[in-house]
């Protein structure tokens, strides 16, 4: 039994002839830790990252035929389930016998439309897969009853059957780390089109989930609610590990990374301790944001922090559910900066359906006014998994026939919406030049770089590439 796993290119590049290579794609851990699941069960396993290597439909499919697997993988995000779709019929055209497979969020919560749509999707697998894959695996081989297999959905004399769900894994201290060498391509970080993570890099997951419910997000849905975590212990060996192999810079792409002050405290302490040479980036919550916590992050490592301050407007971070106020996130960001933090970035989401100009541009001026070193402006989406696709779907505002495989500006289809998406995108993009060209904002980062080896490192790294770093700021924005 062989096993070939995708990670798949965004939607809007199918029609091109030519691949379009993302180096600010982050290694696919989820179908890493598939492959290493069965690999530890016997099951020769192969992986492919598309979008890292650039490759083109065609291309892509030429692998899947010489690599010849029985089992196609195929993870799939809102944003490339389209593609994932296009590859799998072609796959199945050249070898009607592969069985393929969908998985990740996008699979998840389109299981039932993935299958009345896609003749070529076999299975989908829903939530975390490394548990289903195995037992769907053992069943294909052994020519067992796919309705054992919990998890999935699949297609029985005409109907789509649905098992019960797979329980979350408890502890994930058990799970195998993920084979890194398995990818041939290089990976980087990019913020507003600068390479922030210019040396050996990687990513690395040590919690999962989540316990807040904000209303933008689908970790609530697809983790019910909850944190798992790998212990201090556990993580700090796949930390040595990576830094024996030669990696320099690291992301933590926890969805809650900093959940639990005592774990963090214990990895730096060990980071520390062991005398790891790693920078490293995270994501983190305003409300958990303590001085002797970051400034022990920054002892060890950190340089990059990734604030979701979201919104300066009270009543839409409560129409958010995002349990903070603009008060707790500017001092956040003061706390960030005093700790030692070299960039602190700052997220912003606008675009809630009655949001009005005030109050957007009150998010605005908030941002410039906040220390941070870079904004990100989102605007908000609606999407299978997450409460605003819900709640616009309910409220008849929102066919989700007509946007399941690419999701919604949510200001887009409500109809009393206050600022339609294109405006709001223009502002967006304003407000990110406004901010960064801004004379003492720039006077305030040239000072910073001087005093920050990383930051200059970074700055060196990135002067052959001004232009893109434009562009990508225009697209960040």
């Amino acid at each position: 039994m062989k096993a070939s796993f995708l990670s798949v290119s965004p939607n809007e590049g199918i029609d091109e002839r030519e691949g379009r290579k993302s180096i600010a794609a982050f290694p696919p851990l989820s179908i890493l830790y598939l492959a290493a699941v069965l690999e530890e069960g016997g099951v020769e396993v192969s992986v492919l990252d598309q979008p890292a290597l650039g490759l083109t439909v065609e291309e892509t499919v030429r692998w899947v035929d010489k690599e010849n697997p029985d089992v196609v993988g195929f993870s799939t995000l809102t944003s490339s389930g389209q593609t994932a779709g296009l590859i799998s019929n072609k796959v199945k055209e050249k070898n009607p016998d592969v069985t393929t497979v969908f998985g990740n969020h996008h699979a998840t919560f389109n299981a039932e439309r993935i299958l009345r749509k896609y003749p070529s999707v076999d299975t989908v697998v829903r939530g975390e897969g490394e548990r289903t894959i195995v037992e769907l695996v053992k069943c294909l081989e052994n020519g067992g009853d796919l309705r054992k297999v919990r998890g999935i959905n699949f297609r029985k004399e005409g109907k789509i059957v649905s098992t019960p769900d797979q329980p979350l894994i408890e502890d994930l201290d058990a799970l195998p780390v993920p084979d890194r060498e398995m990818l041939d391509a290089e990976y980087h970080c990019l913020i507003a089109g600068a390479n922030i993570a210019p040396k050996k890099f990687t990513s690395i997951v040590t919690s999962r989930g989540c316990v807040y419910k904000c209303r933008f997000c689908s970790c609530k849905e697809l983790a019910k609610s909850r944190w798992r975590s790998r212990s201090a212990e556990n993580t700090l060996e796949e930390l040595q590990f990576l830094a024996s192999e030669g990696y320099k810079q690291i992301i933590f792409v926890d969805d809650a990374f900093t959940m639990n002050p005592k774990r963090v405290s214990e990895i730096c302490k060990g980071i520390k301790k062991e005398k790891l040479d790693l920078e490293w980036i995270c994501e983190g919550r305003v409300d958990i944001c303590s001085y002797s916590m970051l400034r022990e992050m920054v002892e060890a490592g950190c340089r990059v922090l990734y604030l979701g301050i979201e919104n300066a407007n009270q009543r839409i971070l409560d129409y958010y559910n995002k349990k903070i106020t603009p008060q707790q996130s500017e001092n956040a960001v003061k706390t960030s900066k005093k700790a030692g933090v070299d960039v602190t970035v700052g997220s912003f989401i606008i675009g809630a359906p009655d949001e009005t100009h005030e109050e957007i541009w009150n998010t605005i001026k908030f941002a410039q006014r906040l220390p941070i070193d870079l904004p990100q402006f989102n605007i908000l989406g609606a999407h299978p998994g997450n409460d605003i696709w819900n709640e616009l779907v309910a409220k008849g505002f929102l066919n989700p026939e007509e946007w399941w495989e690419k999701g919604v500006a949510a200001c887009e289809v409500h109809p009393h919406a206050k600022v339609c998406r294109d405006e709001i995108m223009q502002i967006m993009h304003d407000a990110f030049f406004q901010h960064v060209y801004r004379p003492t904002f720039l006077a305030k980062q040239v000072v910073q770089t001087l005093k920050s080896a990383y930051r200059m490192n970074v700055f060196v790294n990135n002067l052959s590439r001004l232009s893109e770093i434009r562009e990508g700021a225009n697209s960040v924005a």
